[in-house]
């Protein structure tokens, strides 16, 4: 592939047209026939019916249905009904989640400008950029978006913003210079690309790539090659889902032998194990966790990041890396004058004097000298030149007064070639030019310098002495501005001849400064056992000394160019990232190694980003986080979630909330399967004891669809806690099954059942009949779920203190459920329904008794727990 950038002008023309003139008409035509059409090719959708049916790929999804298969088969309507009607309702919000389809490739088409000036048969003509081709001579103008990648070959003042490719958030300074030996992309200075646009001057550029062949176009087949990852929920559920079917299937199984080799009736003992592997499996959990991930995401929207994908809630609480963009998310997007350097002193700009002569002549110059303007808070003009005039307005300073008052009579443009800009004003009665630019073009050309009112001189310690101090701002990242100022001619017009023999006035350094709150969260990040990874296009220099700002960087060797892990395998890349927490200079296919290399290393990564740059690595990470405000169409659509005030703190809100979510799911979990597992010792119990049977299929059902999804659904929106940040993220291989929570939910099962199991042997032994028994024990396992659900609200015993009473969805979820169970066993319009019998005054509080046992057995459980830990 050639490399365009180390070509002069008239060898690149003859590289892609075979000539140094521009392309005939006849040669357009070839040429589009060749090359293709300017446009990016989207790749293939599924449709929302795949995507639907995806929904059934779930293990627990497809053993429900078999269950419903069977039970239909049976004779059993409603656990076929009540079955299809929960797995289809997940399929639908799973569905809605996922049908907004990916937009990524549409949105980079947008990036290409809907016309372009080209140059053919001798005429300058406007047509579609769709239509722009090889070898086609392009012309630029001051706002024109660039329609495809070319080689410079004419250029004056051209400045052109590439943030979207390069994340660099300062216009680039073009050149028509060949560049000699490999350079990354932000340095290609005779290039222009696809998607970005010019900002001042104009120029002309052969067109030397179109369409996907373009960096848009590359970024665009790293997006269609790049994978969506799944959330660890997701993974976690899917074998969670697998385990714990497989246990009940052999539950189920052992529980059809027992009542086979009783001698009952093979079809009445399969449906009743089919029944019970209904109950066991909790169906409802996908439905309880896209609610609660749903309450998340609106909680996560009043706090300014927006969710796209349901998942990323949860997934975001489980990252052990956050790589981020550096503009705009830990910086304010926005240069900002830091210091000055005048009277041989550096100040900074909080220091600023407008009273003090030499600080007031620095101010005038920086913004008499200055093409850039903000009328009602909207800013016009380079990066650099909106921070002079907005330090003058903070200091009460109004540009436009100053403009007025010393208007304008000639200038000399910037030029990237000399370096410098000078204007032409009267001041104290005087024709006076003033003059800025490079610190080492300007030190070049001054004779004078100017010091409080004394003017000398300029001698080569004062020359020095400027030189160390420009050196001193541009290690800390500062970009500087040397100003100086001539008594020049009455002569209208100002000559290049003029910027010589100049009087020093100082130095003016500016950053795109960190935001308030980045070095907060970076702090809170790194407590919370989380890596923050700066990765940015911006130069090495500039991104160390924020990064130093706020925290992420300590030492200088932790930071190095996106060109040193070029050469590098996937194997060096992995042991390489573990000490590099800054990376300058890099392409997007440099951040998609980093990212893929942490994952490699098996931790759970975030990349944040704003650019067109950031998109195919945003789509790489486990969660991608996009701006809202400053980031492109892009990088949002690739993102799993869009922040709308692009502020790094609301990444580390977004951690806390999802790992909140994660307990609280966590939570719910433990209550289905603690209650779950009780009511299949109860049943086990009474198989093996040759009892009655002490649920009929019904019981299990009305459990599962009541007394189980209401409580298990409040424990999902248990008020939040930071407590959480001063745990270290889970591993990412850890199962929701580890040996801990299977302890506590055989514990608190044990314990369920055990109560249950009583209940059915006070009324089975009261000599009146099974049907007692049974409603007992299906009342008592109902009421003990409930109350259980106070147990599951942390691993610490919390019941008996005010935290009890702080999430009203589960006392309502409780009081509800105990509303329904009691005029379930006490209205006998409901009897033949659920097949139950009415229950005496004394019977009922005998169940509700055994079933609030379980508090304070669980919560006794839980204080011997946390005794042995601390021991």
């Amino acid at each position: 592939m050639e490399k365009y950038y180390q070509l002069s002008g008239e060898e690149t023309l003859k590289a892609v047209n075979g000539q140094t003139e521009p392309l005939s008409s006849s040669q357009v035509k070839e040429h589009q026939e060749k090359y293709g059409r300017n446009e990016l090719v989207e790749g293939k959708k599924k449709t929302t019916l795949q995507i639907f049916l995806e929904q059934y790929k779930d293990f627990l999804v497809i053993i429900l249905i078999a269950a419903a298969i069977v039970s239909g088969f049976l004779g059993d309507v409603e656990s076929t009904a009540v079955i299809l009607i929960v797995i289809t309702m997940n399929a639908i919000l799973g569905t809605v989640q996922t049908v907004k389809a990916e937009q990524s490739l549409a949105s980079l088409k947008k990036l290409s400008g809907p016309e372009a000036k080209v140059l053919r048969d001798g005429n300058v003509i406007q047509i579609p950029s769709s239509e722009v081709t090889v070898g086609d001579k392009v012309m630029l103008d001051a706002g024109d978006y660039i329609p495809a990648d070319g080689r410079l070959l004419e250029c004056a003042s051209l400045k052109v913003d590439e943030s979207a490719l390069t994340g660099e958030s300062l216009g680039v300074d073009k050149s028509i210079d060949t560049i000699q030996g490999e350079v990354p992309l932000g340095d290609r200075l005779n290039m222009v690309y696809s998607g970005s646009f010019v900002t001042y001057g104009r120029g002309a550029f052969v067109v030397t790539d179109i369409g996907m062949q373009t960096e848009v176009g590359k970024i665009a087949s790293l997006l269609k090659t790049t994978s969506e990852k799944r959330t660890p929920l997701q993974i976690n559920l899917d074998q969670f889902g697998q385990k714990l079917s497989i246990l009940i299937l052999v539950f189920c199984g052992i529980l059809f032998g027992i009542s086979v080799f009783r001698g009952d009736n093979i079809g009445d003992a399969f449906l009743f194990a089919v029944a019970l592997a209904v109950a066991a499996i909790p169906e409802a959990l996908s439905s309880i966790v896209t609610i609660v991930l749903s309450f998340g995401t609106q909680k996560m929207a009043k706090e300014h990041a927006i969710v796209r994908k349901l998942q990323a809630v949860e997934g975001l609480g489980s990252v052990s890396i956050i790589c981020s963009d550096k503009t705009g998310t830990l910086t304010q997007n926005k240069m900002t004058v830091e210091d000055y350097y005048v009277d041989e002193t550096c100040i900074t700009a909080e220091d600023i004097d407008v009273q003090n002569l030499s600080h007031s002549r620095l101010l005038l110059a920086s913004i008499l000298c200055n093409d850039s303007t903000n009328a009602d808070g909207v800013e016009i003009g380079d990066p650099t030149e909106t921070a002079l005039i907005n330090l003058g307005t903070r200091l009460g300073v109004c540009p436009e007064v100053v403009r007025e008052k010393y208007p304008r009579e000639s200038e000399n443009p910037f030029d990237s070639d000399r370096k410098l800009m000078s204007t032409k004003h009267t001041m104290e009665g005087n024709p006076t030019m003033l003059v800025k630019g490079a610190v080492d073009v300007l030190m070049e050309r001054i004779e004078k310098i100017q010091i409080g009112e004394e003017i000398r001189p300029v001698t080569e310690k004062d020359k020095r002495q400027i030189a160390a101090q420009n050196q001193a701002f541009s290690r800390e990242g500062l970009r500087v501005l040397g100003f100086a100022y001539k008594i020049v001619s009455d002569e209208l017009e100002l000559s290049l001849e003029d910027e010589y023999g100049l009087t020093f006035l100082g130095l003016i350094a500016m950053m795109d400064p960190p935001r308030e709150e980045s070095k907060a969260a970076v702090e809170e990040c790194k407590g919370a056992g989380i890596r923050p990874i700066m990765i940015t296009g911006d130069h090495k220099v500039t991104a160390a000394a924020i990064a130093k700002r706020i925290g992420i960087l300590e030492k200088e060797s932790e930071a190095c160019e996106g060109a040193e892990i070029d050469g590098m395998s996937e194997e060096e890349l992995k042991k390489f990232v573990e000490g590099i927490s800054v990376y300058a200079r890099v392409s997007p296919e440099h951040k998609i190694r980093i990212v893929r290399a942490w994952q490699d290393k098996g931790n759970i990564v975030s990349m944040t980003g704003d650019g067109v740059n950031d998109a195919p690595a945003l789509k790489q990470a486990d969660i991608g986080v996009a701006m809202g405000i400053t980031g492109s169409e892009v990088s949002k659509d690739a993102a799993a979630m869009v922040l709308t005030d692009d502020n790094f703190a609301t990444i580390v809100k977004a951690v806390e909330n999802g790992r909140n979510l994660y307990r609280n799911i966590k939570s719910a979990i433990q209550f289905l399967l603690s209650g779950n597992f009780g009511a299949i010792l109860a049943v086990l119990y009474a198989s093996i004891m040759a009892l009655p049977v002490p649920f009929a299929p019904v019981h299990l059902l009305f459990i599962n669809l009541l007394t189980d999804s209401l409580p298990a659904i409040a424990l999902g929106l248990e008020p939040h806690s930071k407590e959480v940040m001063k745990e270290k993220p889970r591993p990412m291989n850890e199962s929701i099954l580890t040996k801990d929570f299977l302890f506590k939910v055989g514990t608190e099962g044990l314990s369920i059942g055990v109560t249950t199991m009583i209940a059915f042997l006070i009324g089975y032994h009261s000599g009146e009949n099974a049907l007692l028994a049974s409603t007992m024990a299906f009342a008592t396992l109902c009421c003990a779920r409930l109350f259980h659900g106070f147990n599951c609200k942390s691993d610490r015993p919390v019941v008996f203190t005010k935290a009890v009473i702080n999430n009203i969805y589960l006392i309502g979820a409780f009081i509800l459920g105990i509303i329904l169970i009691t005029c379930v066993v006490m209205i006998p319009g409901l009897h033949n329904i659920f097949k139950v019998q009415t229950l005496t005054i004394s019977q009922l509080f005998t169940v509700y008794g055994l079933a609030a046992l379980n508090i304070p057995i669980v919560q006794l459980l839980k204080a011997i727990r946390m005794a042995v830990r601390r021991k």
